[in-house]
This record gives structure tokens, sequence and C-alpha cells, in this order.
């Protein structure tokens, strides 16, 4: 791993006791954090999100109606937040997002609402 100016450093993950510990190593010196198991699995799968934004690519921000959302549509905003699921009933649109750090829940709109996302997932078929 490199910063921005183009030092190294390692990265170090392992248990500590019923915590983990994470430890960043530079030449000029040390840091160690502890945080709860749950801690580190969100940290683990915003890392994840991270490494897959990064692989795809700049950022589309389209805005749609909520009965056009699909799965695997991203919400812009300051977290991630997953299309899972869209079901369409009369003028109300059902959506299931999921976060990047795993959670999951169900949220209603009217059909026409504006949504506004960061990229949009790939249509079914695609």
């Amino acid at each position: 791993m490199t910063d921005e100016h183009g030092n190294s450093g390692i990265l170090e993950i392992a248990p500590a006791g019923a915590e983990v510990g994470i430890t960043v190593a530079t030449p000029s010196g040390e840091h160690t954090l502890l945080c709860t198991p749950a801690r580190a699995r969100e940290l683990a799968a915003a890392l994840g999100f991270a490494a897959d934004e990064a692989e795809s690519g700049p950022a589309h921000h389209v805005t749609v109606r909520a009965d056009e959302l699909h799965r695997g549509d991203v919400r812009d905003g300051d977290r991630v937040m997953t299309v899972d699921a869209v079901r369409v009933e009369g003028g109300t649109a059902h959506v299931t997002w999921t976060s990047g750090a795993g959670r999951s829940w169900n949220q209603l709109y009217d059909a026409d609402a504006s949504i506004p996302l960061r990229r949009r997932g790939r249509l079914p078929g695609a």
C-alpha cells in the first residue's frame, strides 16, 4: 500500500483477544487500532464495496423514478445503499435496500418519486 506521496506501508489485521487489531506500519512508525468483530465485518464490507466501485470506474450520476429502479442500482449519498429488490403495486414502489455493511431494509416510495443514483445496476438479462 502507498500513500498520496508514494510512501509505502504495511497493513496487518489479527485477532487481539476478543477484539480485532488493525496495525498500520510505515517507515516513520506503527499505529494499532482495536475494534469489535462486528465493526471489523462492517469495515471488510465497506472495503469490498469500495474495491468494486474503484474497478467499475467513475460514478455515473442519474435520477430515476422509484418504479424504474432495479436490482444493483446504487443510491447517491453519504452512505452506500444498493437496490436488492423492487416491487411495484399501483402507485407505490416497494424497495429493498442493502447497506455497504450488509444490513437490509424495506422502504416505500410514490412510484413517480425521484431517486438519485450514483450508478445503475445491470438490467435483468444483461
